[in-house]
């Protein structure tokens, strides 16, 4: 992905790091379709763009924050992420 980054609304990105914390297994929608369930396990920041690192079947990928439509979990609900 060659865009430029838009960060998140606030309230979504508390959420993502509240679910890092606690390492929560999220239902995660990507804006291209794609729907994955992987543990949230750390938000990092490179370049000013924001990651969120996720594991899934024992690998562990990082997602960037803006390519995320929605992620849901039984404790959060579900957040559909809207930009800042």
């Amino acid at each position: 992905m060659n865009e430029s980054y838009q960060p998140i609304n606030c309230d979504d990105y508390d959420n993502l790091e509240l679910a890092c914390q606690h390492h929560l297994v999220l239902t995660l929608k990507l804006k291209d379709g794609e729907e994955l369930k992987a543990k949230a396990s750390d938000l990092v920041s490179r370049k000013n763009v924001e990651y969120l690192v996720v594991e899934s079947e024992g690998a562990s990928q990082e997602l960037r924050l803006d390519i995320i439509e929605s992620f849901s979990h039984p404790k959060i609900g579900t957040v559909v992420v809207s930009a800042e």
